[in-house]
């Protein structure tokens, strides 16, 4: 909670620099938070974290809105054409620089609209899959891969989405191949596993704890190189032997569209010396996703 204190702190300062002159007026409205995902998902778990604490520090409603579609880009779209007031927020994942890379033309130019504020998670993704499918770990999942060969199903929450390129990436290690159904959003995804339309999917660990602790889905591995401090159990990918090199993270940044509040990118550094800090203990950098 320290670290999570730390991001507030790093954003509050950072967005009371629209002016030197209204730093004592910041805010006098409502802050619109954007998550470019659906709800449920990894991104909307760590914009509801941090906008419920922005709202208790600022003492002002900060609205999220998800507004998911085309890997993030109809949602990072709204934060590149908001007013650079400091009113519109936006949590930016590896999922939408990934949208930039695999597509011919965006609304926006990702490398000049936004400008960061801070980092305010780091995560592994978790294979998991219903409790009835035969896979109990990840040599288990590439056997039946094998001897099954494209018909198994891994969704996802859309294309060129982390969770995708991490299937992908898995699929092109272990040679072999899975059959890659996208969905709109990670609980459209979840579903479609539980309910037996699709076999396994990879998504960030606080979106589908839950139902692994529930018995609604077995958890197969982590998709990061070490285990992941909140589930220490689970297992790395990497750890089967099969998978060399295999090694997938995402993460979340606070951001706005860049204009006046460019200044803001600065508190990034203070953050992030705090993030490797952490994990030079190998201790979870909250709120872990």
């Amino acid at each position: 909670m320290r670290i999570l204190a730390s991001c507030l702190a790093a954003l509050t300062v950072a967005i009371a620099l629209v002016s030197p002159g209204r730093a004592q007026e910041y805010p006098q409205q409502p802050i619109h938070f954007i998550v470019s995902f659906g709800p449920g998902g990894g991104a909307d778990i760590i914009g509801r974290i941090l906008a419920d604490a922005m709202q208790r520090k600022l003492a002002k409603p900060v609205i999220v809105e998800n507004k998911p579609g085309a890997g993030g880009i109809i949602g990072n779209d709204i934060v590149a054409k908001a007013r650079p007031d400091g009113y519109t927020l936006g949590i930016m994942t590896a999922g939408q620089i990934i949208a930039a890379a695999t597509r011919k033309s965006m609304p926006y130019d990702t490398n000049t609209a936004f400008a960061p504020v801070t980092q305010v998670a780091t995560a592994s993704l978790l294979i998991a899959t219903r409790p009835d499918f035969p896979a109990n770990n990840v040599k288990d999942l590439i056997a039946e891969a094998k001897a099954n060969a494209g018909k198994i199903i891994f969704a996802s929450p859309g294309f060129a989405a982390t969770q995708h390129f991490a299937g992908e990436l898995f699929k092109q290690t272990a040679g072999i191949e899975l059959l890659h159904v996208p969905y709109k959003t990670t609980p459209e995804a979840l579903n479609a596993v539980i309910g037996h339309h699709a076999d396994i999917l990879f998504d960030t660990v606080s979106a589908l704890i839950g139902q692994v602790k529930a018995g609604q889905l077995k958890a197969l591995a982590v998709t990061g190189k070490d285990r992941f401090p909140p589930i220490p159990d689970v297992p790395a990918a990497a750890e089967s032997g099969a998978l060399p090199g295999y090694d997938v993270t995402t993460g979340g940044k606070a951001a706005i569209r860049r204009g006046d509040l460019a200044a803001a990118a600065t508190f990034g550094a203070t953050l992030s010396q705090r993030l490797i800090r952490w994990s030079k203990f190998r201790t979870p950098c909250p709120p872990c996703v």
